[in-house]
């Protein structure tokens, strides 16, 4: 029936609608290549848009003004919020969602990319097969493909995602009120902007950390001061704790831990990692692997074993940073359409984590200069002595800056308070100058505004350069 259907061409067909398969999207057409994307939803944005990042943070954003508005009157906190339903604080997250979709499809539509819906499997290696809800299917054939379709959360089997206690990051999202308790299983970055969250709301929050210190890829004094805060809220964070068994009961739920430990709450949250997009593609019939995540193998230039098949965002793995997905989606295309390696889309991507206080951190950080012999220095500003801080009442964090004690390089940038992901910008714009340009001078030698939380720059950079001897 197949040999029958009509096969409509183009020169790069794209399989997902999230940032990366976006990046890929807008790249290839603008390089005057007739494009398709292929969206599973009826709508584009993919997982970041609608489960994830956007949700997510639209809601961390509505659970923030809510406790601005009792920082006058604290005794009222847990009263205000338990009163405050959980589904009134989603509208915020909805109505940007929306607005989001309608933005991004105007992309496709303005620059004539071809949007189809439906289910995407390589037939052979310049063809997919696309399903739509509806049962009817079509074929696209193509010179090069990009696979973003991202990731979804992890689900080891045991666990009963279908009780009505029982939720992962995705489900978390239909919550409608609340809980008094909750057990959040799994503390990487998901796992803390989670517990972060629901603590600022009043709930009494167990994070379960599998491993013996949080997000420990981050520099060690902005892990320890995360521990400490998030402590300091309330979260009661078990260390090196592994589960045994989830029990969830018509009144809650219970963890059984490997330790013997046994946890009760209201509800559990499952925050232990992700899964890639790549089963039912059609892949291992093409001879592209993946691993036991379903993150599919790639080289630097994001080709797949075959190599006209590339694969970028979180479908690849780490960083797994909708910033990252988008740039690597260019990346990808500009290989596609020129043939050249751009490293510098996928260089020194700062990370971002929407705790309360936020993280954000970009190059190096102390342990691994330590361990690599480079001779650096470390400039603090602490946000307590900040003017803007005061004035604002978000005096908790700091910036962090480490140089080169001899050629006074920044190596690393690390924040940790209100506003970081975006504080960490201003220095990403010296540290990406190539040679001299990239300097901690610059920060002593430029004014900025007073009093802002800029200043943190010269502060820090003042405060290291003054150990230099």
């Amino acid at each position: 029936m197949l040999g029958d259907m009509s096969v409509r061409q183009f020169d790069v067909v794209i399989l997902g609608s999230g940032p990366g398969g976006e990046g890929a999207s807008m790249k290839a057409v603008k390089s005057g290549r007739k494009v398709c994307t292929v969206e599973q939803r009826p709508l584009v944005g993919g997982a970041c848009t609608h489960t994830a990042t956007i949700p997510s943070k639209a809601l961390r954003h509505a659970i923030q003004r809510l406790m601005d508005v009792q920082q006058d009157h604290p005794h009222l906190r847990t009263e205000l919020a338990r009163h405050t339903p959980f589904k009134d604080l989603l509208r915020a997250a909805t109505s940007v969602v929306s607005r989001q979709v309608q933005l991004r499809t105007t992309f496709y539509e303005r620059n004539r990319v071809d949007l189809v819906v439906g289910r995407a499997r390589f037939k052979d290696a310049h063809t997919v097969e696309v399903s739509d809800p509806r049962g009817s299917s079509e074929l696209l054939a193509a010179r090069s493909f990009v696979i973003a379709t991202g990731s979804q959360p992890y689900r080891p089997p045991g666990v009963d995602f279908n009780h009505p206690r029982v939720f992962d990051s995705d489900t978390i999202l239909a919550l409608r009120d609340a809980p008094l308790t909750m057990i959040i299983y799994g503390a990487g970055v998901i796992g803390c902007e989670y517990a972060s969250m629901f603590r600022m709301l009043g709930v009494k929050v167990d994070l379960v950390n599998t491993r013996d210190r949080l997000l420990s890829f981050l520099d060690d004094e902005i892990s320890d001061a995360l521990s400490y805060h998030l402590r300091e809220q309330g979260v009661l964070i078990r260390h090196q704790e592994e589960m045994a068994q989830v029990e969830p009961r018509d009144d809650g739920v219970v963890l059984h831990l490997k330790s013997g430990k046994r946890l009760r709450a209201d509800i559990f949250l499952w925050a232990n990692g992700r899964s890639g997009n790549s089963r039912d593609l059609g892949l291992e019939s093409l001879g592209i692997a993946t691993d036991s995540r379903g993150c599919i193998q790639v080289n630097d230039a994001y080709q797949t074993a075959v190599p006209h098949i590339y694969a970028v965002g979180d479908v690849v793995g780490a960083p797994s940073l909708a910033s990252a997905s988008y740039d690597q989606g260019r990346f990808a295309a500009t290989h596609i359409v020129e043939g050249r390696l751009e490293h510098k889309l996928v260089k020194d991507i700062p990370t971002g984590i929407f705790t309360s206080p936020e993280i954000s951190s970009l190059g190096r950080t102390e342990r691994e200069l330590t361990q690599a012999g480079v001779p650096y220095e470390v400039g603090h500003a602490f946000f307590k002595s900040l003017a803007r801080a005061q004035i604002t009442g978000r005096t908790v964090g700091m910036l962090k800056i480490l140089f080169h004690r001899q050629t006074r390089e920044i190596l690393g940038l690390h924040c940790f308070g209100d506003n970081a992901s975006e504080i960490i910008h201003i220095g990403q714009a010296i540290m990406s100058q190539e040679g001299p340009g990239n300097c901690i001078d610059y920060f002593i030698n430029t004014t900025f505004n007073y009093p802002t939380m800029a200043e943190a720059y010269r502060v820090a950079a003042l405060n290291g350069v003054n150990r230099l001897f």
